[in-house]
């Protein structure tokens, strides 16, 4: 549950309502949220408890359950929050664009991307050095070298880069040397990895399951931040449906609901959502439609080469029209 103090609650107030919480065996953990002061207990503590939370001094009003999970939820913090990549902030208002190959197949494929989606508008270099495929017979990236690929184009390009990461073995690695660590589908109910990642101090681009609920997915972003980081984005890219014509079906009413629950910055993957390029425009436009601080796309400087996923990515120039598009509805929901 979570306690919310009077705007003039006194230390001593706050204190009393921590001391009776402790002396039911409840973790307590205090915070500060627009000059209100927020006490949550453990629920499984308090199920049995009863005390009269609203007579205590101090106290506003309780919520004994959380929807969207505990700290990351709104009735724990009401201002969004801002996560920081480099110099590029998601949540802050402006769209924030993440592009670039599905994985790193060369440093001439990777820095032919990477100048092309910079000089496109895009604020961040997705590519992937460790890549978990269905087939165990199909390329699963190149490893340390990718990522030492991936360092390479942001000192040239400049542009800060996210990587995904499979295993809690190679957290340490991969956030090493990327400026954003990701969870990729697979692994969004990966909860030894979930709290790995909740440990390094990298933000986190976390992507919801192909057959998880909303709610189930910001549970699984209650688990890293649990262990400490806060610095979460959640990307809705497709969940499984029956229909065949594009690899995922884009839950577009996942982004405001995701945002009504949770602080954290939405985006959308539009590229994985599709499967297929020619969708990739219009669900684009409509993430950014619908409230989405940003979209993550697929580009490679040649498509028909790629060893993965090559049919949803966009060249050079459809991104750059893409790019043109984006800013003209962004512009129309009074969005930069």
């Amino acid at each position: 549950m979570i306690i919310v103090m009077q705007p003039d609650a006194t230390d001593v107030e706050v204190a009393g309502v921590v001391q009776r919480l402790r002396s039911l065996g409840a973790e307590v953990s205090v915070s500060r949220d627009q000059g209100r002061t927020m006490v949550e207990g453990s629920v499984e503590s308090l199920l049995q408890a009863e005390s009269p939370w609203d007579s205590f001094p101090g106290v506003d009003h309780v919520v004994p359950q959380v929807r969207g999970g505990r700290r990351v939820g709104r009735e724990f913090k009401s201002v969004d929050t801002v996560v920081t990549v480099g110099s590029v902030a998601i949540g802050a208002g402006p769209l924030v664009v993440i592009a670039g190959p599905c994985a790193v197949e060369s440093l001439d494929q990777l820095l032919a991307a990477a100048r092309a989606v910079k000089e496109g508008g895009a604020g961040i270099l997705r590519g992937d050095a460790f890549k978990p495929r269905t087939s165990p017979y199909t390329f699963q990236g190149l490893g340390k070298a990718g990522l030492e690929m991936l360092a390479e184009a942001r000192r040239l390009t400049g542009l800060p880069f996210v990587a995904e990461v499979l295993d809690p073995r190679e957290v340490d690695l991969v956030s090493s040397y990327a400026d954003m660590v990701r969870i990729g589908t697979r692994n969004m109910s990966n909860y030894p990895l979930l709290r790995e990642v909740g440990r390094q101090d990298k933000p986190v681009l976390l992507k919801r399951g192909r057959g998880s609920t909303v709610a189930e997915w910001v549970d699984a972003a209650e688990y890293v931040h649990n262990e400490g980081n806060s610095d979460i984005v959640l990307v809705e890219r497709g969940i499984r449906g029956f229909d065949s014509s594009a690899r995922n079906t884009l839950d577009i009413t996942a982004v405001p609901v995701a945002k009504a629950l949770t602080h954290l910055p939405v985006m959308v993957d539009p590229s994985h959502a599709a499967g297929r390029k020619d969708l990739v425009a219009p669900l684009a436009r409509a993430a950014v439609a619908v409230g989405a601080d940003g979209v993550m796309v697929d580009v490679h400087p040649s498509p028909e080469t790629a060893l993965v996923d090559g049919a949803q990515a966009l060249v050079p120039e459809e991104f750059r029209a893409l790019m043109a598009e984006l800013q003209a509805v962004a512009r129309a929901v009074g969005r930069v």
